[in-house]
């Protein structure tokens, strides 16, 4: 009887283990993006570190999206063709190819491709300048961390995130265009009037936008968070890191599930 009780009285300590740990992270998240919002509104913020990061962000991010996005394209053709081929449905070919990526294959793979890419090397970055008393050294000087550090990054990662999902939508329609082409012979300017046709409107890539916004959201809020709050040397900053993707992910895979039955 005490060994079962002592077993349930154990769980439920993990339990509340668990919920106290999850609330410390939704509210130090709370916290930032207030402390963020209000730099913000004031363009209290550093310009430099801003331009600074979009190109260490968003420039050297290009090559890696871009491959991503034209064989997720392909990919997309290569499963789908065996059902288009056994309803004779090719005229539908880009209606369904355009209607997955802009909606969902192109926000979802881009927010996971710059979450591992740029969110983790921004919680390292983080990270390290907590653990070797960089950040200390900045409110020492006067400087404030959020508005030195963390809202240009936070600018920084939506806005790349937004702008390489509209390349990511565009290169992956032309790898599933000219995949259709070569395995279906489906002609691309009939691939992209199947696109166009009616079927899909800007809606639909305002949709995923939105979507690619606030993942933007989510990652630069996750990285920033963990970065600032890494402890421990060398091994917390691994933590820091490990923290911020797994957080990042299930935060993006969430949201997309909740706007995808709110938004249709």
């Amino acid at each position: 009887m005490s060994d079962a009780r002592a077993s349930v009285e154990n769980n439920l300590g993990r339990v509340g283990a668990t919920f106290l740990d999850t609330a410390s992270v939704v509210g130090g998240l709370a916290v930032l993006f207030g402390g963020v919002l209000a730099r913000l509104v004031r363009f209290d913020f550093d310009r430099r570190e801003l331009f600074l990061n979009l190109h260490k962000m968003g420039v050297k991010s290009l090559p890696i999206v871009v491959t991503t996005a034209l064989f997720v394209g392909g990919i997309m053709v290569i499963q789908a063709a065996p059902i288009v081929e056994q309803f004779g449905a090719f005229g539908l070919l880009g209606w369904g190819a355009g209607f997955g990526i802009l909606r969902e294959v192109g926000p979802l793979l881009t927010a996971l491709m710059i979450s591992g890419r740029v969110g983790a090397n921004n919680t390292a970055e983080l990270g390290t300048m907590v653990v070797t008393e960089q950040v200390d050294a900045l409110r020492a000087l006067a400087i404030n961390p959020t508005s030195y550090l963390v809202a240009p990054r936070f600018v920084a990662i939506v806005t790349t995130l937004v702008l390489s999902t509209v390349f990511a939508d565009f290169l992956a329609l032309l790898g599933a265009a000219y995949a259709g082409w070569g395995l279906l012979g489906v002609e691309p300017m009939s691939f992209y009037n199947g696109v166009t046709s009616g079927l899909l409107g800007l809606g639909d890539v305002f949709h995923g936008l939105f979507k690619s916004f606030l993942f933007g959201v989510i990652i630069a809020l996750s990285s920033c968070h963990f970065g600032l709050s890494t402890s421990g040397g060398a091994p917390g900053v691994g933590r820091a890191v490990n923290a911020a993707v797994v957080v990042s992910a299930a935060g993006i895979f969430l949201f997309d599930y909740l706007l995808s039955f709110a938004l249709g």
